[in-house]
């Protein structure tokens, strides 16, 4: 078997092929929307490439025309010798990882279906139209407090509605350039309203979705983002793997006979963690009498109220992970007790 490392570029893209001794059979700098047809060229191989943008996609070319694919998590190139003695090209990076998979079978990250890239890519979108929202209602409000004008609170749907209401009370009225944004701002909730539907109704249709739903204060997005990011859920033996990978569990800092834990690792994806944090918030408030918001109030006694809302957002993403994994749906009085943190 050929070992085919790829070094990819949003352009062009490095090639070096090695037989199975670790002979170099080839290299070649090809543009990279022309990676399909060389793929396709190829006996059955081994192909190596490293995380990227364009990653994910080069793997599935390579599956689809018969390859083994390893996609080589960027944390690991640099122990394989990846840029060593500060040497760093892409025809050498591409020299490196040939070589280490000729005498090594690589480690590689799971290949998302492309279900879940879809899911995870709608969910970024709606994301990123609320934050340009969020940025603009800021400003707005920030040129109003120089202006000594207050605005009525209430959603961020009716805000501009709100603002021309409370500007037209004043002598002076409202600059043209604060009118164009207010106008950005009801263009963007013309586009965030038919996001939000899309993926209620997208989350209504996945039989997991709805019962990872019926814990308190997870909602569409939620679901969809923690689904998404577990892709197989038979890739995780256990809640403590599913709570490592999401970069809930404590860090560890420890030497000789000197031991301490210290805050969450923060590893695996941030917009699943970000939305469990939020779906823990929202789980206090609605059920505030359930065993783990009872748990929580403990543990915020000693260690204060966000520390307890993110072992919180752990604790449910081992509710979730039991959930999806026994088909069935929250129940708090069967829960078990969590233990004290």
């Amino acid at each position: 078997m050929q070992h085919i490392a790829i070094d990819l570029g949003k352009m062009k893209s490095q090639i070096c092929v090695r037989e199975a001794d670790g002979k170099v059979v080839q290299e070649q700098k090809l543009e990279t929307k022309a990676l399909g047809r060389f793929l396709e060229r190829q006996a059955a191989s081994r192909v190596i490439v490293e995380t990227c943008s364009e990653a994910f996609r080069v793997a599935d070319l390579a599956l689809s025309h018969g390859h083994e694919v390893r996609v080589v998590p960027t944390t690991l190139v640099k122990s394989l010798g990846v840029g060593a003695r500060r040497i760093k090209t892409d025809r050498r990076d591409a020299q490196v990882l040939s070589e280490v998979s000729c005498r090594i079978d690589l480690p590689s990250v799971h290949i998302p279906t492309d279900l879940a890239r879809q899911r995870r890519s709608m969910c970024t979108v709606r994301e990123e139209l609320l934050a340009q929202r969020t940025s603009l209602i800021n400003c707005v409000r920030g040129w109003a407090r120089t202006q000594l004008l207050t605005i009525p609170s209430g959603g961020a749907e009716a805000f501009p509605k709100r603002f021309r209401a409370a500007a037209l009370k004043t002598c002076d009225g409202m600059p043209e350039y604060i009118e164009r944004m207010l106008q950005v701002i009801d263009s963007l909730n013309a586009q965030i309203a038919p996001a939000d539907q899309e993926l209620t109704a997208l989350s209504a249709e996945d039989p997991v979705c709805v019962r990872l739903m019926s814990v308190p204060g997870v909602g569409p997005v939620t679901s969809l983002r923690f689904v998404a990011a577990l892709d197989d859920r038979a890739r995780f033996p256990s809640a403590h793997s599913v709570q490592a990978f999401l970069g809930l569990t404590p860090g560890e800092k420890s030497s000789s006979e000197r031991q301490q834990r210290t805050g969450i690792t923060k590893a695996g994806p941030a917009p699943v963690r970000r939305a469990l944090v939020q779906a823990a918030w929202n789980f206090r408030r609605l059920r505030p009498l359930d065993p783990i918001s009872r748990w929580a109030a403990q543990i915020e006694q000693r260690r204060g109220k966000f520390i307890a809302t993110v072992a919180v957002a752990r604790k449910l993403a081992g509710v979730l992970f039991a959930i999806w994994r026994d088909g069935s749906t929250y129940q708090p009085n069967h829960s078990r007790q969590p233990r004290s943190t």
